[in-house]
């Protein structure tokens, strides 16, 4: 009681302090105070998280595999897939990707070959393709990007496609109003009228200088977007016949890219894993039905799939192979690892970019075999300049992937995203280096290839970070605006990331091509799948299955027949050329 005017005294401070606390306070002053001197000299340290467990098992597990009437990629069967979304969700997601690129993901209902899964996720994939969905932000329209051009001074006798946004041969602009893109529209029906190929209409890969094609995509016609369809996005361990993504790529109808689906025929079968395909018929909403060609994207289960225990790493489309220290972090924005996320990390990915960097000649000659799988690369390798694909690990898509075999520690690189193959120069060997436009530049570190080739040198005027073997554009044409396309999470262009644009170029590949030390394995390789893919007649047997394939899922015969026509071009112009070459024949 208080002596003053009877209520209870109040409990001093010391008393209210636990009596372990109060036994014991010295310990905890003395943690509280080194913890304020930790805080006060490394608060704004970054703290890299390594992995050092050696598990191999995956994380990421499927626990709801939804299996179909038919297989997902049965060649022999008609499919069909079905999305339907909120209108406002999609407006929501389109105002935000035209706002900044981003490309976030809206729920939709699937249904695909009759079996209905509900609250999947979709959204748009690509780099480039996407630029028309912009306005003017890289180009828009129809023609294609350099080296489509029918005639009009392109080098290498470039025939075919458009110049970039759609400015044709004759120096129309790219930019502008409507007057500008109604001219341009003009100038593509006429295209068509002429018999011109490369414009609105024709199929990618259209043999020399088949370019780049550039859809003219909308939001109005959502059945004509390239889609990620994440069938796990909104439930967690979903999955449609052991597949948790499936790509729907660019091109509809009359202009379904037959030549990717003829390269990933073709790689099929040869000891290298390919991304499995088939053609479907795709309705959005109330929209027309319109033929797609649908793809496996590159996920956890492709990576798993994958001969031997390795971990993938997906390169990013804004990503670098240049070495950047000993943090982890640094190498997020270039790489993406696939499988065994959390038991395995990046490591060995900077591990092998600090060799390739740091080695002499002598070194990267001699040692390359502890690193990489050299007879595996030298296939990748050759496999590339067979299709005439020049947007491969060092294009500026970057497509492609790391493989790193957990038991014999050493590196393979897979490829994937061939929907620009067939579109070099068919008369281009072993040692012509495929590059946009059709023109070769030549290989690296030589002088240069053949007929005119500038040897891989930029011309002059062009912008930074473009790839090599450009050609000049006639006047009043603008370049498609790389610069502002950085990396996304998933290697896609969007927001946030990247490494300042899309760069051509890839130290791996340019270094094991430039030493005669390689030149053996690499041509023996060329030389074995020339047989397989050219001389044995697979490449035309392929393309008429294929031809058969994308006319049952819809396409008129006429219009099949007219687009397939010009692959098929290319591919006997191919063989015959690659038949008169001493390096590939012996």
């Amino acid at each position: 009681m208080s002596p003053v005017d009877g209520r209870p005294r109040g409990r001093r401070l010391r008393d209210r302090v636990p009596v372990r606390l109060r036994h014991h306070w010295k310990p905890a002053g003395a943690l509280c105070a080194g913890l304020a001197v930790m805080l006060y000299a490394f608060g704004d340290a970054r703290i890299s998280p390594y992995v050092t467990s050696a598990s191999r098992v995956e994380a990421d597990t499927i626990t709801e595999d939804v299996q179909g009437t038919v297989g997902l990629y049965d060649t022999s069967v008609k499919h069909s897939v079905q999305l339907e979304y909120k209108q406002t969700d999609f407006d929501k997601m389109m105002k935000e990707f035209k706002k900044d690129g981003t490309k976030d993901s809206i729920p939709a209902d699937l249904t695909i070959d009759g079996v209905f899964l509900q609250d999947v996720g979709i959204r748009l994939k690509g780099n480039s393709t996407l630029m028309s969905l912009r306005g003017n932000r890289g180009g828009g329209g129809q023609g294609g990007m350099p080296g489509g051009a029918a005639g009009g001074g392109m080098p290498g006798g470039a025939r075919g496609g458009g110049m970039p946004g759609g400015a044709q041969a004759s120096g129309a602009p790219a930019g502008g109003g409507e007057g500008a893109q109604g001219d341009r529209t003009d100038q593509a029906d006429q295209g068509r009228q002429d018999g011109q190929g490369g414009q609105a209409g024709q199929m990618p890969g259209g043999g020399r200088g088949g370019g780049m094609t550039q859809y003219n995509l909308s939001a109005d016609k959502p059945e004509e977007l390239p889609w990620l369809i994440k069938i796990d996005e909104y439930v967690e361990g979903r999955a449609y016949q052991g597949e948790r993504e499936i790509s729907l790529r660019p091109g509809s109808n009359a202009q379904v890219p037959v030549n990717e689906a003829l390269a990933l025929s073709l790689i099929d079968g040869t000891g290298e894993p390919a991304e499995r395909f088939g053609f479907t018929a795709l309705k959005v909403n109330n929209r027309p039905t319109a033929v797609r060609l649908m793809v496996e994207n590159p996920d956890t289960e492709y990576a798993e799939a994958v001969e031997g225990e390795s971990v993938v790493y997906k390169a990013r489309a804004g990503g670098t192979f240049d070495y950047q220290g000993d943090d982890p972090s640094k190498y997020e924005t270039s790489f993406r690892q696939l499988n065994k996320v959390g038991s395995q990390d990046l490591e060995p990915v900077m591990k092998l970019a600090k060799w390739v960097e740091n080695a002499s000649d002598k070194e990267f000659a001699a040692d390359l075999d502890k690193h990489v799988d050299v007879d595996s690369f030298a296939h990748y390798v050759a496999t590339q300049n067979l299709l005439m694909n020049f947007d491969d690990m060092a294009g500026p898509g970057k497509n492609y992937l790391l493989g790193y075999d957990l038991n014999s520690k050493k590196f393979s690189v897979l490829g994937w995203d061939y929907n620009l193959t067939f579109s070099g120069d068919a008369t281009a060997g072993p040692d012509d280096q495929m590059s946009m436009g059709g023109g070769m530049g030549g290989r690296p570190g030589g002088t240069g290839g053949k007929d005119g080739d500038t040897g891989g040198q930029i011309p002059e005027g062009m912008p930074e970070g473009m790839p090599e073997g450009m050609p000049e554009l006639p006047e009043g044409a603008e370049m498609p605006d790389f610069g502002d396309m950085p990396g996304a999470p998933d290697g896609d262009a969007g927001k946030g990331g990247g490494g300042g644009g899309m760069r051509s170029g890839h130290a791996l590949k340019e270094r094991f091509l430039k030493l005669d030390a390689f030149d053996s394995v690499y041509k023996k390789a060329y030389r074995d799948l020339y047989e397989k893919f050219y001389a044995s007649g697979k490449a035309t047997k392929a393309l008429k299955d294929l031809a058969e394939q994308v006319t049952r899922a819809g396409v008129p015969a006429k219009d099949v027949e007219s687009a397939v026509s010009t692959l098929r071009t290319t591919v006997t112009e191919r063989t015959a050329a690659l038949a008169k070459d001493k390096e590939v024949t012996g």
